[in-house]
């Protein structure tokens, strides 16, 4: 984003905080195999984005905070509009384990695992639900892709009410423009896009009731 582009934000007053509220969860998008493999659907950032979510996974363990992952999962001979521009999409079933959380990130009981056919979290579950049932406020997002699903995810939360914080460093994409841009614009309209250190500051601050 160019000082010229980034002044007319600034001139319409765009980019002013939502910051955390009181109760944060992590929802963390499609951290799935088949997105930490370049000859599938990953590539550019995301393994060094799944690296990072595990630091920030151990942080939000540590502080108790509710834990989501979402998974994409088709049944075979779906129908989705979806597919038709992303056709290796169609692949993840169920059991391929290309459709399976990565080994990195521990699942553990009490998560949601969110199962999806859309690019949102939010769209056609119940995440909304699960959140509100646990009286959140605040959903901090790491996963993939930036451009797609994460921002998809990030636009339905604030939608909902809910205050997204992108945790920047627990964010991948095959690409780097459509990375940085997605970034830019997500913290200009939708939420907080802030650092993995950032967020781990506040996460270990006794003062956040987020216990």
């Amino acid at each position: 984003m160019n000082d010229t582009a980034a002044s007319v934000y600034r001139r319409q007053g765009l980019g002013a905080r939502s910051g955390w509220g009181l109760r944060p969860a992590l929802v963390v998008v499609d951290f799935v195999n088949g997105f930490n493999d370049p000859d599938v659907l990953g590539g550019g950032n995301i393994p060094d984005a799944i690296a990072a979510t595990v630091t920030l996974l151990a942080a939000a363990r540590r502080a108790k905070l509710p834990v989501a992952f979402s998974r994409i999962v088709y049944a075979p001979g779906a129908d989705s509009v979806f597919c038709m521009k992303i056709p290796a999409l169609a692949s993840l079933h169920e059991d391929n384990p290309q459709s399976h959380i990565v080994p990195q990130l521990e699942v553990r009981p009490g998560d949601a695992i969110i199962r999806k056919t859309q690019p949102s979290a939010f769209f056609g579950t119940d995440l909304a639900g699960w959140l509100i049932r646990r009286g959140v406020d605040t959903v901090l997002v790491a996963g993939s892709t930036t451009s797609g699903c994460v921002r998809a995810t990030v636009v339905d939360a604030m939608s909902f009410n809910f205050r997204p914080v992108v945790v920047a460093d627990c964010v991948g994409d095959r690409a780097p423009a459509p990375h940085d841009a997605s970034l830019f614009d997500m913290g200009q309209k939708y939420g907080e896009v802030q650092s993995l250190a950032e967020v781990l500051a506040t996460l270990d601050t006794p003062e956040v009731p987020c216990r």
